[in-house]
Parts: structure tokens; C-alpha cells; sequence
């Protein structure tokens, strides 16, 4: 009888312990969404999609929706874009390299600098930047996914995306 009233109590010990640890880990990422352990306190399967979602609206962004404001585009947004597109295909390369949360973790940084590059090309091109819902992924659908910065233009239906005719 006094054995199981001493294991009952390190396994509450245990599990107590546990969640602490989780909520302090998860205070710790929410208050440096950019910190140097955010993206690694997350699971592999979990950095995977988050870098492959960076991935993706980093191409979004490439996509021109304006075409000939991009052509003409000066030496500063040139550059801009060209650092970008750079950015990107390093991404790439890293994320079919990628077998830990840190590699995916620095898939994702490397993304984001792209998306950066982007953002001073809008900004020299003199295009409307992005909203800050775009930037924050405020603009969640169900399931957790977003198409804020995805590369198509159009509605969302019950049935998924319905592109616009561009």
C-alpha cells in the first residue's frame, strides 16, 4: 500500500513537472517568435510544415501580380528581387536537406529574409506593401492554413480556393 501511495506521487510529480516545463517553453517561444530556440522547441512534423509554409509564400511573393511594373523594375528592386529569388532557392536546397527542427528552423529564417527582400522591392517599385494581416498570418482559414502571401488571386468556397481570371 505504501508503495503505490509513493509511485502515485512521483508520477503527479512528474506529470506537474512536465506541463510546466511545456508552458514555460511555450511562453519562452511566444515572447521571441525569432529567437534562436522558437522553431526548434517544435516538433520535426511541425517545423517541416512551418518552413514549407514559408517556403511557399515566398514564392507566392515572387509571383508578380503586376508584371509590367516588375519588368520595369529599377536597380534597387532589381537587386531586391534578385536577393530574393536567391534566398528562395537556398531555402529549397536546405529544405530537401532538412532532418531536424533546427535545419527546418533555419529553412524558415532563410525564407523570411527572402520575404525581407521582397517587401524593400514592393517598397522601391512603390507598391502597395503587404497588410499586416498578410504579414502576421492573421488571415487563418481552417485547419491552421493561410493564404495570406500565397501566389493566387480570388475567393475562398466551401469546396477550396476559386482562382480569378487575372
Amino acid at each position: 500500500m505504501g508503495f503505490a501511495i509513493v509511485l502515485a506521487a512521483v508520477l503527479i510529480a512528474g506529470a506537474a513537472g512536465a506541463v510546466f516545463a511545456q508552458r514555460r517553453s511555450r511562453a519562452r517561444a511566444a515572447a521571441d517568435p525569432d529567437g534562436p530556440g522558437a522553431l526548434a522547441d517544435l516538433s520535426e512534423l511541425d517545423a517541416e510544415a512551418e518552413a514549407n509554409r514559408w517556403l511557399l509564400r515566398l514564392g507566392g511573393s515572387l509571383v508578380p501580380p503586376d508584371a509590367p511594373t516588375w519588368a520595369t523594375a529599377g536597380e534597387a528592386a532589381g537587386r531586391a528581387l534578385t536577393d530574393a529569388s536567391e534566398c528562395h532557392r537556398a531555402a529549397r536546397v536546405q529544405l530537401a536537406k532538412a532532418r531536424t527542427a533546427a535545419e527546418y528552423a533555419e529553412v524558415t529564417r532563410t525564407a523570411r529574409r527572402g520575404l525581407g527582400h521582397v517587401r524593400t522591392a514592393r517598397e522601391a517599385l512603390g507598391v502597395a506593401p503587404e497588410t499586416p494581416a498578410e504579414v502576421s498570418g492573421v488571415g487563418a482559414i481552417a485547419g491552421g492554413n493561410s493564404l495570406a502571401g500565397e501566389a493566387f488571386s480570388g475567393s475562398v468556397g466551401v469546396n477550396g480556393p476559386k482562382p480569378a481570371l487575372i
